[in-house]
Parts: C-alpha cells; structure tokens; sequence
C-alpha cells in the first residue's frame, strides 16, 4: 500500500501535505485511554506498520495514558522522517479518576507543550490544538472566548516550540477568533455519517485550505447504529466501518481521517476504506441518513 491509495494529499494552505488517511493513536493506551497497553511490542508494530504503508500524520495527546502513546511513538519511530507529521492536543490532563479535566491557564498550555516536547523526544512540536469544549457530553462544543489560550499558544509558536496550531471541538465563532489572532492549519471536531452540524465550517475551510479532521469517524466509544449504513455495506460487500470512512472521504477533499486501533490487521482494513470507490447511489443513501 502507498501514498497515493490513502486518499490522496490535501496540501493545508501555508502548512503541511498531509496523506489523506491518517492514524489515531488514543487506543494505543490502556482501557479507558489509561495506563499502559496490554501489549506495547503490538502497539510499536501498529504504528510502525502505518508508516510503511505511507500514513504521514499520527494524532495523540500527552493526555492519552497520561504520556503513554506520545512515548509509544517516540520508541517506535524516533528519530521522525521529514515527511512524518505528530499532531497533538493541549487543553486537558488526566485526574486521579481517569477524568479530563480542561487545563487552559497560559501556565498549564506551556507545561503541556514542554510535557509533549519531552515525551515525544522533539525540539518543536509540528502541529498542537487547543482542545476549547467538552460540555456535559465530553465532545461537544462550548461557546465562549478562546482569546487567552489561544494567545498563549500562539506566543509558543512565536518561540518556536510549534510550528502550526488548529483547535479542537470548537464552533464556527471560536474558529474565527482563533484565526484571527494565528493562521491555523487543521480543526478537529466530532463528525460523522449520522453527526452533521458542521458541514458549513468544512465548507468554509476547505475554502480557505485548512483541513478537517473528525474524530469519532466509527461513533467513537458509541458505535454507529445505522441500517442504512449496514445495507450499504452488505450490498458493496464491505465491511460497514471502511464504508462509513470511505463517505468521509468523498465528503470534501479538506477531510483527513484518523481512524485508531491497536491492531495491525484491523489497521490495513481502515486503510484499504481509501481505495473503496462509492457509488453515487450509495452516496446519496449515506448523505441522507442525518436527515
């Protein structure tokens, strides 16, 4: 498998080229994103085996374990290739109880951008969002001003500790604010076949060439329940999940995906999505499933 079956590359306006598909390192953790994986030698093989096969973006958080996937990444593919991009988050930590508290003072984003050079064995970090909202469902967005912690990490970036900035589970005002104060490269909010409340932001960003990446692609910890979905898949004869990662592919040429495992089998089955050509009849069932 190479570059040129994951999707394509969307080249991010003043930013990185970016493989379509790419990976998603939280379940490289414990249960409950805590602790250690049971198997790290199987976790190193995963993320080696999305490099070989020309993934070029992996998501993680210093968060994730705490510091379990960033040091993950680090033994497995430390000293990084050029064309290898690390995006992670800051915003949240880790209780005592496994929660995520949002951690936003301009002195916790600089100990969390000092954690991930660390842990991840770095001198810059390529891309880091600012994890704004939760809300009482832990993904959702929450209106209010980001100016300050934004305008921490754009000081960071001027320092150069990062190199490019996006936000995460953010709305379309804060997306603005946040551009207003620092060009951005990527948002990262909750998106999928049966979650649609931000098709006018991709719009918008694709049209400004920043690109887009759902998380909880699959329904997240929620799986998709969807016969529509299922009847797809039954009549292409592909699995539902390369069907539903397949539809965001062909949403709009500024979607990256992230889709996470610890599996290096189930890792080429997410891949192999990208090469899934939908017809426009199933395209048209899939889009109507949020009406």
């Amino acid at each position: 498998m190479t570059v040129n079956t994951l999707g394509g590359v969307f080249e991010i306006k003043n930013g990185p080229a970016l493989v379509r598909m790419g990976y998603g390192a939280m379940q490289l953790a414990g249960p409950r994103v805590w602790g250690p994986p049971r198997d790290r030698a199987a976790a190193v093989a995963v993320l080696r085996s999305a490099v070989e096969a020309g993934v070029n973006h992996i998501d993680t958080a210093d968060f994730y374990g705490p510091h379990v996937t960033n040091e993950i990444i680090r033994e497995a593919l430390a000293p990084y290739g050029d064309d290898l991009h690390i995006v992670t988050k800051v915003g949240s930590v880790r209780d005592d109880d496994g929660g995520w508290p949002h951690a936003r003072s301009p002195r916790q984003l600089r100990e969390q951008v000092e954690s991930n050079l660390r842990t991840l064995g770095v001198e810059a970090l390529d891309v880091v969002n600012l994890r704004v909202g939760g809300g009482a469902d832990g993904h959702s967005p929450v209106p209010g001003s980001i100016a300050e912690p934004f305008g921490a990490l754009a000081e960071l970036r001027e320092q150069g500790k990062i190199r490019h900035l996006g936000v995460s589970v953010a709305d379309a005002a804060q997306i603005r604010e946040a551009r207003s104060i620092a060009p951005i490269v990527t948002v990262q909010n909750w998106y999928n076949i049966a979650h649609r409340g931000d098709e006018a932001i991709i719009a918008d960003l694709h049209a400004q060439g920043i690109s887009y990446v759902p998380f909880w692609p699959l329904g997240g910890f929620n799986p998709l329940q969807s016969g529509v979905l299922d009847a797809v898949a039954a009549r292409l004869g592909q699995p539902a999940k390369a069907v539903a990662l397949a539809w965001l592919l062909h949403r709009s040429p500024n979607i990256l995906l992230i889709p996470g495992t610890s599996s290096v089998a189930h890792l080429h089955e997410n891949l192999a999505a990208a090469t899934l050509d939908l017809d426009a009849g199933s395209i048209a069932e899939l889009d109507a499933v949020a009406a």
